[in-house]
């Protein structure tokens, strides 16, 4: 991608990032005295970036919990961003219908490694509360809802210390810990003042499969899945100059929404075509086959075998069934 030296969006990203700065160090300055209300302010600042960078048909509400259709709750979460079906009526009820929920968010002032891991224990309890999608490897492999954790700053400031070593680390070592299938992962983490690191994922299809318990019925190829956090950081190598995390934050966080409206598709694209969220890498776990519901399965052997022609081309954008053939 060519990079594009100059963007009226990256001051804005600059001016947002320097906003976040400067509150950490005027909540910081009291949080000793009263560390709730200094949580309560690092949640605000949050929630009101949020509320100005996405669509104005999504509410954007704080502590609440969110409630399934069987009545099961979740853990209380800071920011919660609900669709624009949300019902007027229950916006202030603080328990939140599953179905109208595009996104929740744990939020910190000061980031520490236990951080991670009670971010990715609320994010599994809280996909446990929609019904697995089947059908195709996107809906297999995605919930509905965002889940993500932000942060003003980090716990690793001292000389010698390796901040993006540790929530990376954390992160990967927690993930392969409590993780159990894709859509379970953490959506988004931010550190503003550090980087931004975005779930990944990405679905292959093996033309040829030599163990048959693995191969699909009729094509004997094998359909797999391999899952990243990418890493966009202040210290990558060949990092862009206008690059900010909360730059990242905001591209990963509208090009999954639009995974789910189309509406802001065209925008995604935008942001795609400035580099927004700026160069990143990470670590790739390989998944096994029976991730994959039957049904997807079913659905891509019988387009292999020339009897579903519903499954769009692999080169379409915005595709569900959007995966790599290999020989």
């Amino acid at each position: 991608m060519k990079e594009v030296k100059s963007h009226d969006l990256f001051d804005f990203m600059l001016q947002i990032s320097q906003e976040m700065s400067l509150e950490y160090e005027r909540i910081q300055k009291r949080a000793t005295e009263d560390p709730g209300t200094a949580g309560d302010q690092g949640e605000e600042n949050w929630a009101e970036l949020l509320r100005d960078w996405l669509p104005p048909t999504y509410q954007v509400v704080t502590k609440g919990r969110i409630i399934s259709q069987d009545g099961k709750t979740s853990p209380q979460i800071d920011v919660i961003v609900l669709k624009s079906s949300y019902p007027k009526k229950l916006l202030n009820k603080k328990l939140y219908l599953a179905a109208g929920v595009a996104a929740a968010f744990e939020c910190k002032v000061t980031l520490k490694a236990a951080h991670i891991t009670e971010a990715l224990e609320t994010c599994i309890a809280i996909k446990s509360l929609f019904t697995p999608r089947k059908g195709s490897p996107f809906k297999d492999l995605n919930t509905p809802i965002i889940y993500g954790l932000l942060a003003h700053s980090h716990f690793w400031k001292a000389d010698g210390s390796t901040p993006v070593e540790n929530i990376t680390k954390r992160l990967i070592e927690e993930d392969r810990r409590l993780v159990d299938h894709p859509r379970e992962m953490i959506d988004l983490l931010c550190v503003a003042d550090l980087g931004s690191w975005a779930s990944s994922q990405h679905t292959f299809f093996l033309k040829k499969c030599l163990n048959p318990d693995l191969a699909l019925k009729k094509s004997g190829g094998l359909l797999a899945a391999t899952t990243a956090y990418i890493g966009h950081t202040n210290n990558f190598e060949n990092q862009v100059a206008h690059f900010k995390p909360v730059s990242a934050l905001i591209f990963y966080l509208f090009e999954k929404l639009a995974w789910e409206n189309e509406e802001y598709r065209s925008l995604a694209d935008y942001y795609e075509m400035t580099n927004l969220s700026g160069a990143g890498s990470g670590r790739i776990r390989e998944w096994h086959s029976n991730i994959f519901s039957d049904e997807t399965k079913e659905k891509l052997d019988r387009n292999i075998m020339g009897l579903e022609t519903s499954i769009p081309s692999n080169c379409e954008p915005w595709s569900e069934w959007s995966m790599q053939i290999l020989p």
